[in-house]
């Protein structure tokens, strides 16, 4: 009977004991699923503190400082250069910036940092050194193109938007300031939409202010976006004011670029297509408009509306893209072209043209008529010498060199004059080796181009000129009707 007393109670409490080892269960598996929380909590942790010093603008110097070079130039005085006597003939070094646009060595900057550059040596952020030529400038938009001949490919600059800038936004500025080469300094976007004219000859319009620390030396440079993206490029400071620097929009300057490396300028085609650019945080597109029907891209179907998505190869995003994907190509040469057209992805074959030839067809001349053929609504540099002078010039290969003697350093080849013009008026003819226009020397395109958008242009005319015609100096004076 003990026996069965003792049993009986211990029956009675077997309910309670099981409740409470639930209870215990329960809250093992709480703290076992709040220790497990706690774990990846911090595991995520780990991982963000992994290192804590990598900010965001760390991050964004990593991504772009490898496609940032800078440029160190030497050129020889003259005495405009020297406020005391003559200092005619003194080597000057210089220094700027330069951003990477295409893995082949195409490198944009300001035209102010190559101006008269007697030679250009370039410096990547692995210490890799090469010596650069000018490919192309803009004076009126202060930019440039240069080229290196890189053994290998180059980093190109991440592209951004200056469509989206906020005002208080961060931005980073990279860039040669004071010959310290690779200087990153941070700052915000102060305002936009600046104009600011630097001197009588010089005045930039829409810049973007920004108090990030901008120094001789950081121009041509880029002004950077916290994703490592090109928004900006550093152009000028104001003068004894603290942290105040301006840079060109880079949607402005990627405009004024593609016509830098336009396939017509360096590689002598002619593709006629007409583009609008569509840029927003979002994505960027390239979107063909309506082509002369005469033109490769309207021979070829190119239709408006046409979303160009890539051009042999190479991802477009803006006109830059589309230039620098048809730079190198040959007269004749097949292009494909994959456009999304009403939704639906096609691929259209351009075949490129001869840049100065326009058919017959077209207006009626024959097959070898020189013609404007950038833009088609636009006159291409070139015809603007052979309409203001009526001259189509070259510059003179290695073996003209000798023609020229000691006293230039070089000049530009006459290919054709055109009847009546100016040029033919004062007895210019075809094989004269042009050295001089007013003080300037002519060794290159642009510097033709220097004269005719001179501002005092007009105090020049009549236009004094300079030939080299069997090894003997001759000049003359071209008058211009429509002088500036």
């Amino acid at each position: 009977m003990a026996e069965d007393r003792h049993r009986r109670p211990a029956a009675r409490r077997r309910p309670a004991q099981t409740a409470n080892t639930m209870k215990r269960i329960a809250v093992h598996r709480q703290l076992l699923a709040l220790l497990l929380v706690l774990s990846a909590a911090s595991s995520y942790a780990a991982d963000d503190a992994e290192n804590p010093r990598e900010t965001p603008v760390v991050r964004a110097v990593r991504i772009a400082k490898s496609s940032v070079v800078n440029i160190h130039s030497e050129k020889t005085a003259s005495d405009e250069d020297s406020l005391f006597g003559s200092a005619k003939g003194r080597k000057i070094n210089g220094m700027g910036t330069g951003i990477v646009v295409d893995e082949r060595g195409y490198i944009v900057t300001n035209h102010h940092v190559v101006d008269g550059v007697d030679s250009l040596r370039v410096t990547l952020v692995d210490g890799s050194t090469f010596m650069a030529r000018v490919v192309s400038t803009d004076r009126t938009h202060d930019l440039a193109v240069i080229k290196v001949e890189p053994s290998e490919p180059l980093d190109v600059m991440p592209l951004g938007t200056s469509s989206d800038l906020m005002l208080g936004e961060t931005v980073i500025a990279v860039g040669n300031a004071f010959g310290y080469e690779h200087t990153v300094t941070r700052g915000i976007v102060s305002a936009l939409g600046r104009d600011v004219e630097v001197n009588e000859t010089q005045r930039y319009e829409n810049l973007i202010q920004t108090d990030a620390s901008i120094n001789p030396g950081n121009s041509g440079g880029p002004l950077v976006s916290l994703e490592g993206r090109v928004v900006g490029i550093n152009v000028a400071i104001r003068a004894g004011a603290q942290r105040i620097g301006f840079a060109i929009p880079i949607d402005d300057a990627r405009r004024v670029i593609a016509r830098l490396i336009s396939s017509e300028r360096i590689s002598h085609t002619f593709h006629g297509i007409r583009t609008r650019e569509l840029k927003s945080a979002d994505g960027f597109s390239l979107v063909a408009e309506t082509p002369d029907s005469r033109s490769p891209a309207g021979a070829a179907g190119i239709a408006s509306g046409d979303v160009i998505r890539r051009v042999g190869g190479v991802e477009i995003d803006d006109r830059v893209d589309l230039e620098r994907a048809l730079i190198g190509r040959k007269v004749g040469e097949e292009v494909e072209f994959e456009v999304d057209r009403n939704g639906e992805s096609q691929v259209v074959t351009v075949v490129l043209s001869r840049a100065d030839v326009q058919l017959a067809r077209d207006n009626g001349r024959n097959e070898d008529s020189p013609v404007a053929r950038a833009n088609n609504d636009v006159p291409s540099e070139a015809d603007r010498v052979w309409e203001k002078l009526g001259l189509r010039l070259n510059p003179s290969p290695v073996r003209d060199r000798a023609a020229v003697g000691p006293r230039y350093r070089g000049g530009l080849r006459v290919l054709e004059v055109r009847s009546g013009s100016p040029a033919a008026r004062n007895g210019i003819r075809r094989g004269d080796l042009l050295v001089g226009l007013h003080v300037w020397e002519m060794i290159n395109r642009d510097n033709v181009d220097y004269v005719l958008d001179h501002p005092k242009l007009k105090t020049f005319n009549p236009l004094k000129f300079y030939i080299i015609r069997n090894r003997e100096t001759l000049y003359g004076h071209l008058r211009l009707v429509s002088a500036k």
